[in-house]
């Protein structure tokens, strides 16, 4: 399952990260739809807006299918069928999309018999572990390059910053019956997460689950994002094809300060060391990644709207038992000032 986010980009970087080729091979950045309501932020959670790609098709007919745009939208896919004045009214959690039941539930299967597949972007998204004294966030994302990490000039022309994490999502548009403002929703889709079984020990840390459930379903590089979004030349059955599970993500533990979603600061994906009382002291590495943060945007988040509803998590993707976190964590606070992708199993 994923129920939290972050998405610190500022809206211009945002379209650079995600530039792609079309399919005359030009090199093209996405332009925002109704990008003024985009806001950056650490910590979002469904009922929120977020970042999706979409194909340009979906609001111009007339457009090439492998055109790409930026639209920010509610998290909690509201079904186009669905009848009442009030989308809050809706009886059923649409935030998630389970892979497995996503072509027989009316609450996804038209949409995504239409073509309504969509990107969800992120810096990567949270999890929790249930421990004996509470619970564990880890923020977990894309393996980043040192290139990443290296402070951005708005004159380069390819972007080098962070690699958003791009999850599989289906999208619907939702019209209030008395008339009014159209609404754009998603929901990302999860897939089965690793079957490894393992527990959180004092100072010997494997992390790993011991309740493994679900996981978005990550697009992993351009050519999956291309046939998940071009539905005028990717049909359904095979573009669900690209839905499993991926072993190309890396994570480190940060501090229980995002578990209130109110919190919207960089403090929120600031690594920690697990045991320790107090955050882990400023080194060259996590310096620039804060750095890096800060920078990747004009001023610091808003604030997050007070009525969002709090989430409780599910699973914690596993990487293999040979590596500790405190080995991931000495790794992402080494010299290198990169964190080291997890590896699979022989």
């Amino acid at each position: 399952m994923c129920g939290r986010t972050a998405c610190s980009l500022a809206a211009d970087n945002l379209r650079r990260a995600c530039a792609y080729r079309d399919r005359r091979g030009q090199h093209r950045q996405p332009e925002w739809v109704r990008g003024e309501r985009y806001q950056p932020s650490y910590n979002k959670g469904p009922q929120s807006n977020g970042p999706v790609l979409l194909p340009r098709r979906h609001l111009h007919q007339d457009a090439d299918s492998s055109e790409r745009v930026l639209m920010d939208m509610r998290w909690g896919l509201v079904p186009s069928w669905f009848k009442q004045d009030n989308p809050s009214k809706l009886q059923f959690n649409t935030s998630n999309c389970r892979s497995d039941t996503m072509l027989s539930k009316s609450s996804y299967k038209g949409a995504l018999l239409k073509g309504k597949r969509c990107v969800v972007l992120a810096d990567g998204f949270y999890e929790w572990q249930q421990q004996s004294g509470g619970k564990q966030p880890y923020f977990i994302y894309f393996p980043q390059t040192k290139d990443a990490m290296d402070k951005e000039t708005e004159g380069d022309e390819e972007w080098k910053g962070w690699r958003l994490l791009t999850m599989a999502g289906i999208f619907d548009c939702w019209e209030p019956p008395s008339g009014g403002e159209m609404l754009y929703t998603y929901t990302i889709i999860t897939v089965d997460a690793s079957k490894d079984v393992s527990f959180i020990h004092h100072r010997q840390l494997w992390l790993l689950s011991a309740l493994t459930l679900r996981m978005p379903a990550i697009l992993d590089g351009d050519e999956a994002i291309r046939k998940w979004l071009d539905f005028a030349e990717v049909p359904t059955q095979e573009a669900v094809k690209l839905i499993q599970p991926t072993e190309n993500i890396v994570f480190h533990p940060v501090s229980t300060f995002v578990n209130n979603i109110r919190n919207n600061t960089p403090e929120c994906v600031a690594p920690i060391e697990l045991g320790a009382k107090k955050e882990v002291k400023a080194t060259p590495s996590n310096s620039v990644m804060l750095g890096w943060l800060k920078s990747s945007q004009e001023g610091s988040p808003q604030k997050k709207e007070n009525d969002l509803p709090k989430w409780k998590s599910q699973f914690i993707h596993s990487p293999s038992p040979k590596k500790t976190s405190a080995d991931v964590l000495q790794q992402w606070l080494g010299k290198q000032g990169q964190p080291v992708a997890k590896k699979r199993k022989a």
